[in-house]
């Protein structure tokens, strides 16, 4: 229930390797991803990357690609949906250079229908520079892909079945076909699960507090898939059609919470009860289209991108928000409130790239480009609040802005957001030996933005504008001191813009005393990052990361005293805004290497972060109310652990054993103390001919549940428990069929990749 269910967004922004919320970006993208080559290093640093060579690795076979990322150094997942790397906000995925062009959970039922043997190598870009626009202090994951070497057909097929609070389905097909100067790569994948919740939410003080218990069941069908066609149109220039395409339906959600209301009344505690009960259906859908054309100007390796690329994103939503009187047992009284929602979002964006990399005979490179995105969202929403009197009846009706009306007519309140991002950048890279190496650029941004809405609850939201240029300069250096060891230390800036939902003015309602706030107020945060990385014998690695972020955007829990029928109780909104700035501190001690003849495969990662927080909001900014000062000022050090580990069995390579297991200890995040976490998982696989056969068990001792406590100087306290379930079995089959020579794919850029993780 992708309304409903934001809890978990709030919190996963900021946890693991630097607080890992939240699928919906990056923009005049030109760097040219180094053509694959076979190796015996699996694992190995670059002059601005980690390369990590899954054809090489014996873990691939009968894997997803969401799998093999998930053990790729540097590279986590705390809550199998989201993506982490080490010291980084969000991992942004790249495929053969360009971004991919989904949302967030449409791209993650991608990469777990994606075989990991269509995988060459997969690259992790720590601190990308100035060619990327990547947001904020996200790094960037790029997955190579094979690619046929000579005519003919083959692809893969994969199925499998899913055991957690309920069961689930998986199947997928992908095709790879080539002839002569055509290339025809192509996937269709399908699924369907159903998301399952438990919650147990408390806010209040010592005189008046709620608490809300229960179930969210998110049912979930989806389809999707992508369409390559590359054609070389002479020796010297290609020509690229890329086509994705992601459904989903999520009809028949629900939220049933049991709630349980201490209030005062004529100077006494008394205790209500109340039950919640949520019904919603929805439905989403991406299709995005981009057009490249790369043409050689040279034999040293100078060229011409230029992208065109399109992207369309709908999400229809409504939604009954009914609370019913009840006792301590949980039977059911009249009706209370009614809240009717209807919540649809259409983003369409027209995207333009252009680059010209430039290569000397003396190692030197510049490289120049310019984008162009046009973006705007339509929010056409709809909401009525109605009041019943104790027997049930009608009493009062509400519109979306709380003016009272005369008939249940959903009252509107269409949002339009339109956004123009003009971007430049410079970028000089040059080699001075075979030892050092080093590269400076810089980018310049200018954003306009307008946001109107044609009912707005103040004349502030009437129209919104938003104008701000942006200088972000990047630096990197690398040197080699022998064949054993290496250095390298990088700064960047960079900014990171709201995500397009959170600019919707909308409540996400759990109770009507209990829901978050969107804000079209939020204004665009800065990043500044320090890396310094060591690697000894491409094997250990050592990371110290820095990063300092202003007007940080998160959700902030408010809460306050309201007297409704003379009765005081507690009104709890988690309010979307800029909280002041945050540190994170992280120093990563990592290994990827194999032991005993390649019979065991390690990946491990060992680190501590620190996080200090300097947060203050006391205001709801939309509606001007007033509440008690929530100040979050406190630091916090943790300790990190991943390991991922792969056991051959047999001497023929058919049999492996899998043990993985991360840890994320106690930590202090926006919104509060995150208890730790941690996740033991475990798989063994049998290859048999061009079979796999997989079976994993996920949590395996239940740990990954999610607990924030958060205690105010004021008395006020916030409590979360989140069980989402993690634990399950799952089963799976692969067959891989037709010719499997493969060689390196052409890289493309998308030029709509800076708007990607907007739509999260």
């Amino acid at each position: 229930m992708k309304s409903k269910v934001i809890i978990a967004a709030i919190f996963f922004s900021g946890i693991y390797m630097n607080a890992q919320e939240k699928p919906k970006t990056d923009s005049a993208a030109t760097k040219n991803i180094e053509a694959v080559t076979i190796t015996k290093q699996v694992f190995k640093k670059e002059s601005d990357r980690f390369v990590y060579d899954v054809a090489a690795s014996p873990v691939a076979k009968g894997n997803t690609a969401f799998n093999i990322l998930k053990q790729t150094p540097l590279v986590s997942s705390t809550d199998d949906k989201t993506l982490k790397i080490i010291g980084k906000n969000n991992a942004v995925i790249f495929i053969n250079g360009r971004k991919t062009n989904m949302d967030a959970e449409s791209l993650t039922q991608f990469l777990k229908n994606t075989p990991a043997e269509n995988i060459q190598k997969i690259e992790v870009i720590t601190l990308p520079g100035s060619e990327y626009q990547v947001e904020s202090s996200d790094g960037i994951i790029n997955i190579v892909l094979k690619k046929k070497m000579t005519d003919g057909l083959n692809g893969n097929m994969r199925m499998g079945n899913s055991q957690s609070y309920y069961n689930s389905s998986y199947a997928g097909l992908s095709l790879n076909y080539r002839k002569d100067k055509l290339g025809i790569s192509s996937n269709i994948n399908t699924s369907q699960n159903i998301q399952e919740q438990y919650y147990i939410l408390r806010n209040g003080n010592d005189k008046s507090s709620n608490q809300s218990e229960g179930r969210v069941s998110d049912p979930n069908k989806n389809l999707g898939g992508y369409l390559n066609i590359d054609y070389q149109l002479n020796d010297n220039s290609n020509l690229a059609l890329t086509y994705n395409s992601w459904a989903n339906k999520s009809n028949g959600s629900t939220s049933n919470l049991f709630n349980t209301v201490k209030s005062m009344n004529a100077g006494q505690q008394e205790t209500n009860y109340n039950y919640t009960k949520n019904l919603e259906n929805a439905r989403s859908y991406n299709n995005s289209l981009n057009l490249n054309y790369e043409w050689k100007t040279d034999s040293l390796g100078s060229k011409v991108n230029l992208n065109a690329a399109y992207l369309n994103y709908k999400r229809f939503q409504n939604a009954d928000n009914i609370t019913y009187g009840s006792d301590a047992f949980q039977n059911l009284g009249n009706k209370m409130i009614q809240i009717s929602q209807s919540t649809p979002q259409v983003i369409n964006n027209f995207s333009f790239l252009g680059d010209y990399i430039k290569k000397f005979k003396n190692d030197f490179t510049v490289s120049a480009g310019g984008n162009f995105n046009k973006t705007k969202t339509d929010n056409d929403t709809k909401s009525s609040t109605s009041i019943f009197d104790q027997d049930g009846n009608l009493a009062e009706l509400f519109d979306g802005q709380g003016n009272k009306i005369d008939n249940p007519k959903l009252a509107p309140n269409h949002f339009i957001y339109d956004e123009n991002i003009y971007g430049l950048y410079l970028t000089l890279e040059k080699k001075f030996s075979d030892k050092f190496s080093g590269k400076i650029g810089s980018r310049y941004e200018i954003t306009n933005s307008v946001g109107t809405s044609d009912n707005p609850t103040t004349p502030a939201l009437g129209r919104i504008e938003r104008d701000y240029n942006n200088f972000l300069p990047y630096v990197s250096l690398n040197y080699a001191i022998n064949d054993k060891n290496n250095i390298s230390y990088a700064f960047s800036s960079r900014m990171r813009r709201p995500s397009f939902w959170e600019l919707n003015p909308v409540k996400n309602i759990l109770t009507d005393v209990n829901y978050t706030q969107n804000n079209p107020f939020v204004k665009a945060s800065s990043v500044y990052t320090n890396e310094f990385t060591y690697m000894f014998k491409n094997s250990y690695f050592l990371i110290f990361n820095h990063s300092l972020s202003k007007d940080v955007i998160t959700q902030v829990p408010l809460q306050r005293e309201v007297v409704k029928d003379g009765v005081t109780t507690k009104e709890l909104r988690y309010i979307r805004t800029n909280f002041g700035d945050k540190q994170e501190m992280s120093l990563m001690l990592g290994m990827q290497k194999n032991f005993f003849k390649q019979y065991l495969t390690t990946n491990f990662n060992i680190g501590v972060q620190r996080n200090v927080n300097n947060g203050f909001l006391n205001t709801d900014p939309l509606t001007g109310d007033v509440f008690p000062d929530y100040v979050n000022r406190i630091k916090s050090n943790s300790l990190l652990i991943q390991t991922n580990n792969t056991i051959r069995l047999d001497k023929k390579k058919t049999w492996f054993l899998g043990v993985n297991y991360w840890y994320v200890d106690n930590q202090q995040i926006e919104i509060g103390y995150l208890k730790s976490l941690m996740s033991l998982d475990t798989n063994i696989k049998k290859v048999w001919n061009d079979w796999t056969f997989t079976l994993e068990i996920y949590d395996l001792l239940k740990t990954n549940k999610v607990v924030i406590t958060d205690q105010q100087e004021n008395g006020n306290f916030n409590y979360i428990n989140q069980n989402q379930y993690n634990q399950s079995v799952n089963f799976s089959i692969t067959y891989n069929f037709g010719n499997k020579k493969v060689k390196k794919i052409r890289d493309i850029d998308s030029a709509d990749k800076d708007i990607k993780n907007r739509t999260r």
